[in-house]
């Protein structure tokens, strides 16, 4: 269908039921959801519930060709989306990056006994909206011969599914308290919101209640969610402004359009007049902080029993195609669904090497509790989000120096421009969630426990130029459980079968390492990643280094005293001692 939510670009956008925005949908706490796809796209896609564990059931996940085969185009399935866990998610494409042209809609679970006391809910989302379709944009970021990412698209700002600038008002009653519950939808554009007038108290991020957090906005990186409980003022004098506003550092700064700053109205009487607060910097507002929240559940930060280190980083292909990464190689979807594979290889469903090179997998034995070390060489962002559940925040800091990657331009600031960044570290109780932004030159401490027995994508959520481009990794999350309590539907098997798609086997489709059929792996240009060259009498900001004020590893914590960059580390993914061999040296086609 075609659109002209922007007011500006009129082209086709993926809809549903003849409606672009999508509506959400509310279910309560304890309901199932039964969302009845029919696809009348010219491809395959599929629908992820953004957030949700779907616990015993991983197939309902939505992950194409990881937990299913895509709904191919004029046929049906039906997804049984248990509401077990109260918070805000969305619902979105999960296949080619379809999400990025519209195919999204909010996704309200609402408590049945809410902690918070509240009067009413509003609801803002936000997204931003490109004047170029997601196919023709990937195959201008994959084109060989490509050795940068191309030249940025400008989007819009949307604001409940329409140009910003033509916001509703949000409606306030004297006295009363609101849960404003804002949801990024963005493909690649960050958000930051405030009312200023108003302070705010954070009680949800991702799903997961919180302690009450009090601050002056948010912002929120593509996928993440809050609740805030806002108490409107006592007099309704006056009417007062919410912020919007879009943004990217990682794409240059022209006025109009990066930033682009969206205002609506906080109503209490429809002739009152609009109360201006003094303009204060960025600066000088406190703003959320996950290392700064706290779960409500108390649930103490997990153990370490073993360490995965992801880094992120560009791949140019000897094609010169410009890839990114999370292990060793860019992910690429296997020819049989990862959970297939996982059901279907028996005791071989341990070994990580069954699920293809390019699926990036690391097989998590029931219940181990799994510290990611997510690192961030490079000079933009990234939105990491895991599937089937979340993580906590453990710890926050820099990269060590030396491998810093020559960050992609044209950007706001020069490399010796790239500032200190301090270590910070959980304190009490860590606030957990399922989608962390991860700074640029910084890395990121997470720790989950695989409690939840199923294949879980984990992956930046910037679309398409990253996800879209490989950067995600496979969990498999006990699959010796899995084949004993999982049973696939039968209708999700005669969907794969209906398109000659294989259900059994490794990742092409055959037993063992036999990998006769694999498509052709990329093989990366040497020399394409290059490191950043230390800054004349720079300080050291290291995460290894001796003068930093605080080692990375070991904040005064009793189960952190092995480096994060180690491979020595009896924790280490590429430990000798550890229970799944590296990823390192992925198997090679078996003629």
């Amino acid at each position: 269908m075609h659109t002209f939510r922007d007011g500006i670009v009129h082209r086709r956008a993926k809809g549903v039921n003849g409606q672009v925005p999508v509506p959400p949908v509310y279910i309560n706490q304890g309901d199932t959801l039964l969302l009845t796809v029919h696809n009348n796209l010219d491809m395959p896609t599929s629908i992820h519930s953004h957030g949700l564990r779907h616990d015993g059931a991983t197939f309902m996940d939505g992950a194409a060709m990881v937990t299913q085969c895509g709904i191919p185009p004029g046929e049906s399935f039906t997804y049984e989306i248990y509401g077990a866990q109260a918070g805000s998610y969305w619902l979105h494409g999960h296949r080619k990056d379809d999400v990025a042209d519209g195919l999204r809609a909010p996704f309200i679970i609402r408590d049945r006994y809410s902690p918070y006391e509240y009067d009413e809910e509003v609801l803002i989302y936000l997204e931003d909206w490109y004047p170029t379709e997601v196919p023709a944009k990937m195959a201008e970021i994959l084109a060989p011969g490509s050795i940068g990412p191309p030249a940025p698209t400008f989007a819009t700002g949307l604001v409940n599914g329409f140009n910003g600038n033509d916001s509703r008002p949000i409606q306030f009653v004297a006295g009363k308290r609101y849960r404003i519950r804002v949801i990024s939808m963005s493909s690649t554009m960050y958000w930051r919101f405030t009312t200023p007038g108003h302070k705010m108290e954070i009680i949800e991020a991702d799903g997961i209640t919180s302690e009450p957090c009090e601050v002056d906005g948010f912002t929120l990186a593509p996928a993440q969610r809050y609740s805030a409980i806002v108490t409107a003022h006592e007099s309704s004098d006056f009417n007062f402004i919410y912020n919007c506003t879009m943004y990217a550092d990682f794409i240059p700064f022209i006025p109009g359009l990066n930033p682009r700053i969206y205002t609506g109205l906080i109503e209490y009487r429809q002739d009152a007049p609009i109360k201006h607060m003094e303009i204060v910097g960025d600066d000088q507002l406190v703003w959320a902080d996950d290392l700064n929240m706290h779960a409500l559940n108390g649930e103490p930060a997990l153990p370490m029993d073993r360490q995965v280190v992801l880094e992120t980083r560009a791949f140019i292909s000897t094609e010169r195609i410009n890839f990114r990464k999370l292990g060793s190689l860019p992910y690429t979807e296997p020819l049989v669904p990862s959970l297939f594979t996982a059901m279907s290889m028996g005791e071989q469903a341990m070994d990580p090497r069954v699920y293809g090179p390019q699926a990036q997998a690391y097989v998590i034995p029931l219940n181990q509790s799994v510290e990611i070390l997510l690192k961030n060489p490079q000079g933009q962002p990234h939105s990491q989000h895991q599937h089937g559940g979340w993580f906590q925040i453990i710890e926050r800091g820099p990269v060590d120096r030396s491998e810093l990657e020559q960050p992609p331009l044209p950007l706001n600031f020069s490399l010796a421009d790239v500032p200190f960044i301090p270590v910070q570290r959980y304190t009490g109780v860590p606030m957990s969630r399922d989608t962390v932004d991860v700074p640029p030159f910084s890395y990121v401490k997470l720790r989950f426990r695989g409690d939840n027995p199923g294949v879980h994508l984990h992956h930046c959520h910037l679309n398409p130029t990253h996800s879209g481009a490989g950067l995600s990794i496979t969990f498999v999350v006990a699959p010796d459980v899995l084949q004993k309590t999982l049973r696939i539907p039968d209708e999700l098997y005669e969907m794969c079968a209906r398109q000659g798609i294989k259900t059994e086997g490794n990742a092409v489709g055959n037993w063992g390492l036999d990998f006769t059929g694999l498509p052709t792996v990329p093989v990366e240009l040497v020399g394409s990643s290059p490191r950043v060259p230390l800054p004349s009498g720079a300080p050291p900001n290291s995460a290894n280094s001796p003068d930093s004020a605080i080692p990375p590893n070991s904040v005064n914590s009793p189960d952190s005293a092995n480096s994060p960059n180690s491979a020595n580390s009896p924790n280490s993914a590429n430990s000798p001692d550890s229970a799944i061999p590296p990823n390192s040296t992925p198997p090679q086609p078996i003629n």
